[in-house]
């Protein structure tokens, strides 16, 4: 997987922007990828994987509000943080109302820009480990057996074998019990209530 600090992206249909803007991240470090459109970016970037991008809210186009409404929509793991101009700060606040980590008022100081931007890379690193680990667990659970799997989220619930025979029948207790087994091995668990917690976090 690519980390959040190689996929940070800067949308502008304003040449000197990107530059500017391109010049100063690179200076800091970054490797930023620039876009003139929203369009380009829509089909160069890599928009399922964790990444920062710094999207202008007015641009010849798709709009920066509809470039995010299209991230929204493929539950895209990229953090945007908007630049906006004095006209646009309504816009940009019921963004940041609807999911955006934040926006930036041009001009836009420097020290200002960067700071911004080194928190929404935070955001979007965490965002890539939480990606990651479930992605893990799903690869373990997918180790399971469909049966495996019933018996497992009924453990998750707390009932006990001889419920669980009954839920599931025709199937004897002890039958349940390998299956319980074969299911806590396979995912590294030791009991019911970290199989719990395990289905929970990752939403399995």
């Amino acid at each position: 997987m690519s980390t959040a600090r190689s996929n940070l992206y800067v949308i502008d249909d304003d040449e000197a922007v990107r530059r500017s803007l391109g010049l100063l991240l690179l200076s800091r470090g970054h490797a930023v990828q620039a876009f003139a459109s929203s369009e380009a970016f829509l089909e160069d970037a890599a928009l399922d994987q964790p990444g920062v991008a710094v999207l202008d809210l007015r641009l010849d186009g798709l709009s920066g509000l509809q470039v995010f409404d299209v991230l929204r929509a493929r539950a895209s793991p990229l953090v945007v943080l908007f630049l906006s101009g004095h006209g646009d700060i309504p816009m940009a606040v019921e963004a940041v109302q609807n999911g955006a980590f934040g926006w930036l008022e041009k001009p836009c100081a420097d020290a200002r820009l960067l700071e911004a931007i080194e928190k929404a890379l935070a955001r979007a690193a965490e965002l890539g480990a939480r990606l990651q680990a479930r992605q893990a667990a799903q690869a373990l659970w997918n180790k399971l057996t469909p049966r495996e799997m019933q018996v497992a989220r009924l453990v998750a619930e707390g009932l006990p074998n001889k419920r669980i025979a009954q839920v599931l029948a025709p199937i004897e207790p002890r039958t349940v019990e390998t299956h319980r087994a074969h299911a806590f091995a396979k995912l590294g668990l030791a009991n019911s209530h970290e199989l719990d917690r395990f289905l929970r976090e990752h939403e399995l």
